[in-house]
């Protein structure tokens, strides 16, 4: 069907949800456009969108398609597949999942449903604690308000690598009448509903991770949960743990609105506005925000001069990182063969933390995924032991009984962190300040260009097209020594062209300049935008600063 015949079969569904239908009926012709030129599809970490009427859209229909394929996968491959299922406080999501869990149980299936809200990696445990063969979370993550999304998980508690998800969109696109998928049942004996006894077990694991029990914890931390799914599973790890934690009480609502934030995303600053307030009235030290499903973390200390530092994720992940591998080493904890996993678009800074302590780091593509088959591959060979994993997004995983990030794990292990370096007399802003004078200053930012729609989609296309043809040689004098193309699967060094092993195709271009820096372009696998990466190194970070602003305008104009 062309776009106009979609979307006249939706307009004259009989049984079509009301609200949707008159949201179809107040489309102008280039809203019919975009709500159905193409489908919702399975990009780097699941389905995301906006909600809506539309075949591009999420609603409960595409929610089904997405659902009954994933239940046509898990019935060819097995007998009796077991499912689990949670969501964060988006619009919708507790609809979206219930009405999963009694769509997978009208085909057999046997379904964990969360009976609320309950963040990310928690989802990931249920598929391990109870011992399921997948996984479902409706979440949209950080993004705003108006988006919702669904993420598809193994039986690892691991989102799925492409290879499998290939298999679950074969089965979705043989799926022709999306409208007529429905639950067969209203109830069933094969859904159960878990709370608290899966939260306590979770709650076990993430205080199992602590190192220095014991440490001076005179000290307050403020939180925000940004109106999302991790507000009591941090709040209760911190408290267990010993911290004093003061809270937002406005952003504790798991308002799907998101009105006492401007933005629910830890990246920006606006995440901030309302913690910082707080930590300036409570004196806190330490200031930490997740984001609405509980996967990444975002954080903040007081310094030395009483003035409150941001940290991004790439500097929040060395630090993690810094004081891991240091206590270990305190404690005699030795592993054969210890390695660290970021991905290839994370600060050079980590992979130079890693080194000073004799720790590997391995790259994998971007989205936790990778990171999750790493982990489960090692485990199975032997060949390599697991001691930290991070993106420059602001997620990490501490201990793999998850495999997905964990805000939680993270806020438990930063606030001990941030305890240990307080009773040398130091913040983690001097430990930052150490680490760059040991190992070179780090700048990293990123430069997002919008593309919004199908027009966005074709000069998104464009852009890189465009890149592949007319590489970087040298930006602002500064020599490209080496380039990677993700897509293509090559490597670009001294006029010699190398197979890039080891990772699937992906859509990035990776530009290795001679001072140690590195800038990388990808389109977003979540959000219609182009994203630009930059690892920029010096001798000191101000002038790594300078260097990179200069750097923004030089991208700025080239993705034109």
């Amino acid at each position: 069907m062309n776009i106009l015949e979609k979307y006249n079969y939706w307009l004259n569904y009989e049984d079509l949800d009301k609200d949707l239908k008159a949201e179809l009926k107040a489309m102008d012709q280039k809203a019919i456009e975009d709500a159905f030129y193409t489908d919702c599809k399975f990009q780097t970490a699941g389905m995301r969108g906006l909600m809506g009427a539309g075949t591009n859209r999420i609603n409960i229909y595409t929610i089904r398609k997405a659902t009954m394929g994933y239940i046509n996968y898990l019935k060819a491959r097995l007998k009796a597949p077991k499912i689990a299922i949670s969501y964060d406080n988006r619009h919708n999501s507790q609809n979206f999942a219930y009405d999963c869990a009694r769509l997978l149980a009208s085909y057999g299936v046997e379904v964990y449903v969360a009976e609320s809200l309950r963040p990310t990696p928690e989802l990931s445990f249920m598929v391990r604690h109870y011992h399921c063969d997948g996984g479902i979370m409706i979440t949209a993550s950080h993004n705003p308000k108006e988006y919702n999304g669904y993420k598809l998980y193994d039986a690892n508690g691991c989102q799925l690598i492409p290879e499998l998800a290939d298999e679950v969109i074969k089965e979705i696109d043989k799926l022709e009448d999306i409208l007529a998928i429905k639950p067969l049942l209203e109830d069933s004996p094969l859904i159960h509903k878990v709370g608290e006894d899966v939260d306590k077990a979770y709650y076990e694991e993430v205080l199992n991770i602590r190192l220095y029990k014991d440490l001076n914890k005179d000290f307050t931390i403020a939180f925000s949960p940004e109106h999302g799914a991790s507000n009591w599973p941090v709040r209760n790890c911190l408290k267990e743990a010993g911290y004093h934690v003061e809270v937002v009480e406005a952003q504790c609502v798991p308002d799907p609105n998101f009105a006492a934030t401007k933005t629910p995303n830890p990246e920006e600053m606006g995440a901030y506005e309302e913690v910082l307030k707080l930590a300036k009235e409570k004196d806190a030290d330490l200031i930490l925000v997740c984001d609405p499903d509980g996967d990444r973390m975002g954080v903040g200390i007081k310094h030395s001069n009483g003035d409150y530092v941001i940290f991004n994720g790439n500097q929040t992940g060395a630090l993690l990182l810094e004081y891991i591998l240091r206590a270990r080493e305190e404690l005699g904890i030795k592993v054969d063969h210890p390695v660290m996993f970021n991905t290839i678009v994370t600060s050079d800074i980590g992979e130079a933390v890693a080194k000073s302590h004799g720790v590997e780091c391995e790259k994998t593509l971007t989205g936790f995924k990778y990171i999750g088959d790493k982990v489960a591959k090692y485990e199975k060979t032997k060949e390599k032991t697991y001691v930290f994993g991070y993106e420059e997004s602001y997620g990490s995983l501490i201990k793999p009984f998850v495999r997905d990030k964990d805000a939680t794990q993270a806020c438990v292990m930063l606030a001990e962190a941030c305890a240990y370096y307080r009773a040398k007399g130091q913040t983690l802003k001097d430990v930052l300040d150490d680490i760059y004078a040991r190992l070179g200053a780090y700048y990293d930012s990123q430069l997002s260009v919008s593309l919004p729609g199908q027009d966005g989609a074709i000069k998104l296309k464009a852009i890189m097209d465009n890149m592949r043809k007319n590489p970087l040689k040298e930006v602002l004098g500064n020599k490209v020594v080496k380039y990677e193309d993700y897509k293509l699967q090559k490597s670009y060094e001294n006029n010699e062209v190398k197979d890039l092993k080891g990772f699937d195709v992906t859509d990035v271009l990776k530009f290795y300049l001679e001072d140690g820096s590195f800038i990388a372009v990808r389109p977003s696998g979540t959000e219609p935008k182009c994203k630009v990466y930059f690892s920029i190194k010096d001798s000191d970070y101000f002038k790594a600063k300078e260097k990179n602003d200069r750097y923004h305008e030089v991208m700025k104009d080239l993705l034109k």
